[in-house]
């Protein structure tokens, strides 16, 4: 089930989010869910999801979890690093990520995000550090 008052968030602060397709699952401090459908728009040669997709996949899902763990009067974050390690590809289905935050201190949020297929294998880990605007 789609969280509607996520994927209007995810839409309206990140608009990218919305040409992809990207699904919020739920929203909230602890955790951010969100999910991708495989696309052969989406995909390179051999119908393999590009990596690309996955990884602003986990960008928009770590900065909207980066963003409500914000300290209080602050107004955004945006990305200064990323690092992405793939694990397997995907070929069918939904990418679905979950971010967790690591850190969330008074100038940068540090955010993990995993994504897994639809049979709960893991497709990529993505570690990334938001700074606090």
């Amino acid at each position: 089930m789609t969280d509607e008052t996520g994927t209007t968030l995810f839409h309206q602060s990140m608009p990218f989010t919305e040409r992809l397709g990207i699904e919020v699952l739920e929203h909230g401090p602890l955790l951010v869910r969100s999910r991708l459908a495989w696309d052969e728009s989406l995909c390179t040669l051999g119908g393999m999801l590009h990596g690309g997709a996955l990884m602003s996949l986990a960008d928009a899902t770590g900065a909207v979890c980066a963003f409500l763990n914000l300290p209080s009067g602050k107004t955004g974050t945006t990305t200064v690093e990323s690092k992405t390690n793939f694990v397997r590809g995907m070929r069918s289905g939904y990418a679905i990520a979950s971010a967790r935050p690591l850190h969330a201190g008074r100038s940068f949020i540090v955010v993990e995000t995993e994504i897994h297929d639809e049979a709960s294998k893991l497709v990529a880990k993505v570690t990334q550090t938001q700074a606090v605007l």
